[in-house]
Order: structure tokens, then sequence, then C-alpha cells
């Protein structure tokens, strides 16, 4: 898994996930979108286009991270989830909650 950081404005940050997101790297990916909030930005865009597979850590990292943003004030949003990423979360209902956009441009500007 490669985890890229790239800001967006003054409080929006892009978090683009490359690989497999699992149980292997679970624990990295919710460290490291809490340690981009702790830097201070409110908005956090998951950009999954080059993520592959997700499973039930992967979700929970991903629900770890939107935690830490909420109680900061913020909020994490997942832009271009594949199929498989999608089918996971409206297996589990979580797109309610993780809205997914189809791009990161969307995904920013949404309301």
């Amino acid at each position: 898994m490669e985890i890229t950081v790239n800001p967006a404005g003054q409080q929006a940050v892009v978090v683009k996930l490359s690989g497999r997101l699992d149980l292997l790297v679970a624990a990295d990916v919710k460290q490291r979108l809490a340690q981009v909030v702790n830097e201070g930005f409110r908005l956090i865009v998951v950009d999954m286009s080059e993520v592959s597979f997700v499973d039930s850590s992967g979700l929970g990292a991903l629900i770890g991270g939107l935690k830490a943003a909420r109680l900061a004030g913020g909020d994490l949003r997942l832009a271009s989830p594949g199929p498989q990423a999608q089918a996971m979360l409206e297996l589990t209902t979580l797109h309610r909650v993780l809205k997914p956009y189809p791009n990161v441009t969307e995904a920013l500007q949404a309301g």
C-alpha cells in the first residue's frame, strides 16, 4: 500500500491510496488519516482510484479516519472507489456514512 498526501487548500487534503486496503495495512492507513487531522486538515478526501481490494479491516481504517475528522469538526469523503470497494460499502451500508464521489474534484466541492 502506497499512501500519498497532497494538500488541496488550507483545510483540505487528498490522501491517495494505491494497492490493497486490507488487514496488513489497515493500521497504517488509520494512523496516517489521524495524522493529517492532527496536522489541521478538516476535509479529508481519500482517493481510492488505485485501490484494488478492500476488506473489513480496510473499512475499519476508513471509519477510524472519519471518526477522527468528525471529532475535529471535519469530514472524510471517498473519491473513485472501484467496483469491489463500492460493493463492500453497499453490502455494509457504509455508503450512507462514507459517501462515495465519482472523483476527487466532486468530493472536494461537495457541500
